[in-house]
Order: structure tokens, then C-alpha cells, then sequence
């Protein structure tokens, strides 16, 4: 890429494509095309193709997706599947249809079985089932690797899929009811810290910045302070106690979706497909058990109670650890510590409130 290049970041305001523009403006790239999804409907063909058409773009950040996190994943398997492949088929297809000479496609850990040998290297991809809890995101994530590694032997498009691990940072969605883990935590564990406080103004606040999801939001009287715990409680934030899922024994990997954005433009502007082939890990190789996250997410926001586990609730996979071998070959690593990504994290969530 130049630094006049015209580059599409599709999915700009979320957490991994705002973090692309991020990067790319503090690199000096300026000529950035950028569509809200009221501005753009991904999943509409015409649409896609008549917004290609128009503005030709030279490269593409494909970071454009419905995201969600395992409550949401199980409870709208088919909207995830659907909207996800059209997204992905309509922008892969309109790469090739008009000449884009780059293109990055990002998936997903999930699109590895549920039981796939840890760390999981790129060669078990479709070698045993999925976990079926995000079944119907990880189907239409894999479909867009195929797409694009069949254009590019078919066509000889240069289209590179990325596999990143979990992603955290700024422009999270924090909704209760569909956010990722980290930023679940964080506000399960912020909002408990207020409740213990007893500072039910700030409590007001976050709640007017944001949704808490569970079908809670505007059933209640936020000016109440009674009816303000009693909604809290159903997040699992008590004044005393914060309530977690599972039993705490399962591992996550964790990486800053400004990592995230470091290695995309480093594979874009120094690797093509004929170096990554069909996909690539973007993961430290490294991950944490969930009792010692929470520990460190407890410690960051200053939460005074203890955490209690519903054991009655699901883990998950117990692992999802990737293999960094073939990234690391590749020339690159992350330099964002845990600790410090998630202080950056939540010192943005409370500047937002």
C-alpha cells in the first residue's frame, strides 16, 4: 500500500476495524473509505457491488461481521450464519468483480473443532466437529477461507484469511447479553464495584451510555435505587458478591485488537497469499486460566467482593489455545502485555461514561 492508497475498512466502528483505522492513520495512511451500516448494507448484493463499483477500492480490511458472545451465539445460530456469509460473499466476490489488488479476511479461533489438539495449528481446520454452541458463525467463517483461498487459485486474486484469537479493546460492545468475555467482565465487575460503593449516580450513567441486553433495558425505573440492585442482581453484580459462569478450571487466550491491527498491516503491506496460504494464526501462543483473568480484571477495576461461580452454567471449550508457529515464521508477535491492554481498556470504557 501508499500512502495515497484507497483502502475500504469494512466494519470500521467495531472493535477490530476501528482499531485497522487506527493503525492506518498513525501510520500516515489518510484515503480511507469508510461505510456505517446504515450508510451500507453489507448483506445486500446490489448494494455491495454499486458501493465497489462507485468508489474502487485498492485494498480491503474485511472486518465486517455479527458478533457475539456465547449466549448470543447459541440463542441466534441462524442469524449468525446468515448474515455473516452474506457479508462475506458479497464483499470477497466484489474484490475479485472489481479489481481490488489486496484483500484481508478476518475469521475466527471458533472456526477449529471443539476438540482440536491444542495449541491448534491451520492444518486441523474441518477435521473433526465444531463447538455447537457458535456453530453457525463458525460455518460461515470457514465458508469465506474457502471463497477466498478458490479465487485465488481460480482467478489469481491475492485475498489472505486471518485467524485472530480472542479480541478485546477500544469500541467493545459491552450489552451484557451479547458481549465477548473480557468486556463482560469488566462491566459485571465495574457495575458491582458501584453497587458495593452504593454510588447508584454513577450506576445511572453507565447505564444511560449503554444496554445491558437481557431484555432488562427500559423495564425498570433507573431513578429507583431498589429497582436499580434488583437489575444488577440479574447480571450477577450484587453489593457483596459478583456471580460468574462455570467453575473457573477452562483456559482463554487474550489478545488487544490493537495487536490485532498491528499484524494486519504488517501482512499487508509484507506478505501475500503465495507466503500465508490458506490461512494464518494471529495469536501470542499463550493463554490464562479463567480464575487467574478474573483475579486480574478484579484487581485492575478495585472490586472489594469475592466472585462466586455458578457451576450450574456452561464453561465452554476447556481450551482454545492457538499454535503461533507459522505467524511468528512470518515475521511477527504481539507486544501488548495482558495486564496493560486491559487497564488501557477499562480506563477508555470509564472516560466513555
Amino acid at each position: 500500500m501508499e500512502k495515497n492508497s484507497k483502502i475500504y475498512i469494512a466494519g470500521h466502528r467495531g472493535l477490530v476495524g476501528s482499531a485497522i483505522e487506527r493503525k492506518l492513520r498513525t501510520e500516515g495512511f489518510n484515503n480511507l473509505i469508510l461505510k456505517t451500516s446504515s450508510e451500507l448494507n453489507l448483506e445486500n448484493q446490489k448494494e455491495t457491488e454499486d458501493f465497489f463499483n462507485e468508489t474502487r477500492p485498492e485494498y480491503v480490511f474485511l472486518a465486517a461481521a455479527k458478533v457475539g458472545g456465547i449466549l448470543a451465539n447459541s440463542r441466534y445460530q441462524a442469524d449468525f450464519i446468515y448474515k455473516n456469509l452474506m457479508i462475506s460473499t458479497n464483499i470477497i466476490n466484489c474484490c475479485h468483480k472489481f479489481g481490488v489488488k489486496k484483500l484481508i479476511n478476518l475469521g475466527s479461533s471458533c472456526i477449529y473443532p471443539k476438540n482440536a489438539p491444542q495449541p491448534m495449528k491451520e492444518d486441523c481446520l474441518l477435521t473433526s466437529p465444531l463447538e455447537s454452541t457458535n456453530e453457525g458463525y463458525a460455518i460461515a467463517k470457514i465458508a469465506a477461507i474457502k471463497l477466498c483461498r478458490y479465487y485465488n487459485e481460480q482467478f489469481g486474486t491475492n485475498f489472505i484469511s486471518l485467524m485472530p484469537t480472542n479480541q478485546y479493546g477500544i469500541n467493545d460492545n459491552f450489552n451484557m447479553e451479547t458481549a465477548h468475555l473480557l468486556p463482560m467482565l469488566l462491566r459485571r465487575f465495574h457495575l458491582a464495584k458501584l453497587l458495593h460503593n452504593r454510588d447508584f449516580d454513577s450506576i445511572r450513567r453507565d447505564l444511560k451510555a449503554r444496554k445491558l441486553g437481557y431484555g432488562l433495558d427500559g423495564t425498570f425505573d433507573i431513578n429507583d435505587n431498589s429497582a436499580l440492585e434488583n437489575v444488577l442482581n440479574k447480571i450477577g453484580a450484587y453489593k457483596d458478591k459478583v456471580i460468574v459462569w462455570g467453575d473457573g478450571s477452562v483456559y482463554r487466550e487474550l489478545m488487544s485488537s490493537d495487536d490485532l491491527a498491528d499484524a494486519c498491516f504488517y501482512l499487508m503491506q509484507n506478505k501475500d497469499y503465495s507466503d500465508i496460504g490458506e490461512l494464518v494464526n494471529i495469536t501470542g501462543g499463550t493463554d490464562i486460566k479463567l480464575s487467574e483473568l478474573y483475579k486480574i480484571v478484579k484487581e485492575i477495576v478495585g472490586l472489594k467482593q469475592e466472585i462466586e461461580y455458578d457451576k450450574t452454567k456452561p464453561n465452554g471449550t476447556f481450551r482454545k489455545l492457538m499454535d503461533d508457529t507459522k505467524i511468528k515464521n512470518l515475521g511477527w508477535s504481539p507486544k501488548i502485555e495482558l495486564q496493560e491492554g486491559i487497564k488501557a481498556v477499562y480506563e477508555w470504557y470509564k472516560s466513555t461514561l
